[in-house]
């Protein structure tokens, strides 16, 4: 196996260096070295600490950031980009790997008994959110709202909470709250091709009908026939009238309980752990110039130096302290 000298940086708090998916996915390949002074360096959006890294960098995220090519040379994110030096990666993918919930075996219905899961659903809907940004939030609230005209959705966020407390945090609690609801509003924070997040991906896993809003390309990834669609309705009012049918029609919900939530009952590429790795075989053996050595002749170091002199040179960026075990 080839030896590859790597590292990590610029992660959330909760990120483990030394145990997480991509190092996992990895080490079925090649040989990896983690080390300070890395030839390839994989970070994130926490920090900056990798701007001050020369080697190959490979953008990570899970948010709805865009990869900057002048910073980075490759990327993974949610994002669907045409472009040869990004791979597309939705969050769901890895998702579990990080809350030890689940994986794409947890959304295979083979062995489901839909009558049974429907008699275990005593609830109408419910809605988890933790913050709330109007610019970005708005239209869930606002969904959230109207569809509560009809019957109490239950809030069991932090924000907007009517159950009397949130929930205890964390993606394991928070689908087996939802596996006594029949359905689940499911909003993303922005609509962007591709860009797909957990909050489809957890009441899947519980069974919980998904009124989803976000991806314009979300069919693609997952059976439209599993789960409501905003984008499939011309308006609100027409999208809840749709929950009350079902909602109302024992027959009609259960419809949606035994259609598999994949094209045919099987995971989409994205689950693919030899296409990531094959990604990574080129970047590992492509050769090229990095961006971070591109033009460093002409850029102002006391400009570098005045901007991140917080930042020490192979250590993290104080917004992200290390939290490896």
């Amino acid at each position: 196996m080839k030896k590859i000298r790597i590292d990590f940086c610029d992660f959330s708090t909760n990120f483990s260096k030394t145990d997480n998916f991509l190092l996992q996915v990895l080490a079925e390949r090649f040989d990896l070295e983690l080390c300070d002074q890395p030839d390839f360096l994989i970070y994130s959006c926490y920090g900056h600490s990798h701007r001050l890294h020369s080697g190959v960098r490979i953008f990570f995220s899970c948010e709805s950031d865009q990869p900057d090519f002048r910073t980075c040379d490759y990327s993974l994110a949610s994002l669907k980009l045409e472009d040869a030096r990004h791979l597309q990666l939705p969050c769901y993918v890895h998702h579990g790997q990080y809350t030890a919930t689940a994986d794409s075996r947890a959304l295979i219905k083979q062995h489901d008994d839909p009558l049974q899961l429907l008699a275990a659903k005593k609830k109408f809907c419910a809605l988890v959110i933790s913050g709330y940004n109007p610019r970005k939030n708005q239209n869930r609230v606002d969904f959230f709202h109207q569809l509560s005209q009809y019957k109490k959705v239950d809030s069991g966020g932090r924000k907007f909470n009517n159950i009397g407390g949130p929930i205890p945090g964390g993606s394991r609690e928070k689908i087996d709250f939802l596996r006594q609801y029949k359905f689940n509003i499911a909003f993303e924070n922005r609509s962007l091709a591709g860009y797909t997040t957990e909050k489809i991906f957890e009441p899947m896993v519980a069974r919980c009908l998904p009124i989803y809003w976000g991806n314009p390309l979300i069919h693609e990834e997952f059976n439209p026939h599993s789960f409501l669609n905003r984008a499939d309705f011309p308006s609100d009012a027409a999208l809840i009238e749709k929950i009350i049918e079902l909602d109302q029609d024992d027959e009609k919900y259960l419809a949606y309980l035994r259609a598999p939530y994949f094209h045919n009952d099987q995971p989409n590429r994205y689950f693919s752990r030899e296409r990531i790795l094959d990604f990574f075989e080129k970047i590992f053996t492509q050769k090229i110039t990095p961006a971070a050595q591109v033009g460093r002749k002409t850029f102002s170091f006391g400009r570098i130096w005045g901007r991140w002199k917080l930042t020490k040179r192979h250590h993290w960026h104080p917004l992200s302290p290390p939290t490896w075990q």
